[in-house]
């Protein structure tokens, strides 16, 4: 054995003497050894280091997640926030002595007014509505959510009814007379409307929704159409319809066209409510498809539209137009229905000359019946609006 005063080895390098001498560390004298240590040194590093790396990413990745789930949050609730205070709404639905009874389900009272308020002379010729100055209802609708799946009413805006007493805006007292529903509305508004037909249907009514000529065009264009199939070619004048049989996707201008079509069709008014109940079950097929809410480029164009157009009761909010525009959708399934009221007859003339409809007495009792209550709807109507078998 060699002793420290031996002198060292000559193969020795320096680094290896000088760990003799010195106790240095033998990865640090020995070159290969250090990197053997070195290389072992980061395998554990990296070893002990992996999982807490993964966990790391993990966390910065769930972060991000949250805060972009956050800000959609806001997104969606500001746009609710926005929506809902953008809502016109009228005292269009009042208590009052005599009221049918609130029963199972909900019903909404759909109108669509004639109003031109707004429109310039061009546009009236362009849209083909005229320039009358006076508010009638060319769409009178009941939908009813119940258990039973949703119906949608029409009812002809020439029913010969009776309207009940009211006060005008100018203090004038009118005692209750018989005259055409639309009548109700051109005399005492939403208000008297809702009276009216809750009156002579015994429905009670839970919320309005109205529309007009301009709405329906620019709802329509802010979806970017609304494809639809028709049975025959609806041809107009009056109106300025010019729509071919078959599939194809209506533009704003020629959707108001096909649902003001009458003077030209089979039925006059009744094929017109036909052509109404399915246009709007179109519409509302555009409206909660995923395209419509998903896109931002289509669902604030659609909003704007949609607010500038509808006027709501009192007790209506956004939350109510999602569950109405559901329905509507829901109308056109398997478990929906659309109906007209029964008629006794098409050709009645009042004691004025004017034409009329008249009710069947026992069809529509039986079928207001059934929606006040939230039957199952039996009642069957034909064509011509007429109870069917």
């Amino acid at each position: 054995m060699t002793s420290p005063e031996d002198p060292l080895p000559p193969e020795l390098s320096p680094r290896a003497q000088a760990a003799r001498l010195g106790g240095v560390p033998k990865e640090q004298a020995d070159p290969s050894a250090g990197g053997a240590y070195r290389a072992g040194r980061r395998g554990r590093r990296k070893a002990a280091g992996g999982p807490k790396r993964r966990r790391s990413r993990w966390k910065t990745l769930l972060l991000a997640l949250g805060v972009l789930v956050v800000l959609v949050l806001l997104v969606v609730a500001g746009t609710w926030i926005w929506a809902d205070g953008r809502l016109t709404k009228v005292a269009a639905i009042t208590d009052y002595s005599g009221r049918p009874a609130n029963g199972p389900g909900t019903n909404w009272l759909i109108v669509g007014s004639d109003s031109r308020a707004g429109l310039s002379k061009q546009q009236q010729q362009e849209l083909h509505v005229g320039s009358d100055t006076g508010v009638n209802t060319d769409t009178i609708m009941v939908l009813h959510k119940g258990s039973n799946g949703p119906v949608l009413m029409s009812i002809p805006r020439d029913s010969y009814v009776t309207i009940p007493a009211y006060t005008d805006s100018g203090g004038t007292a009118h005692a209750a007379h018989k005259d055409k529903i639309n009548a109700a509305f051109a005399s005492g508004g939403p208000q008297l409307l809702v009276k009216t037909v809750e009156t002579t249907t015994g429905i009670h009514l839970d919320h309005y929704t109205e529309v007009g000529f301009t709405g329906v065009v620019n709802i329509v264009n802010a979806l970017g159409g609304v494809p639809i199939c028709l049975s025959a070619p609806v041809v107009d004048s009056r109106s300025g319809a010019d729509l071919k049989a078959g599939c194809q996707t209506l533009n704003g201008t020629q959707s108001l066209q096909l649902v003001r079509t009458r003077y030209s069709l089979p039925d006059s008014d009744l094929s017109r409510i036909q052509n109404q109940q399915q246009f709007l079950q179109a519409m509302a097929k555009q409206v909660v498809r995923p395209g419509t809410w998903l896109n931002p480029f289509t669902l604030y164009p659609f909003l704007n539209a949609a607010l500038d157009s509808l006027t709501v009761d009192q007790g209506t909010g956004m939350w109510t137009l999602a569950q109405f525009g559901r329905q509507m959708y829901q109308v056109s399934g398997s478990g929906g229905k659309t109906v007209t009221v029964p008629l006794a007859t098409q050709d009645y003339t009042t004691p004025s000359g004017a034409s009329a409809v008249l009710w069947s007495s026992s069809g529509s009792a039986t079928l207001f019946d059934e929606i006040q209550n939230d039957r199952p709807v039996t009642t069957k109507t034909n064509p011509s609006g007429t109870t069917g078998s």
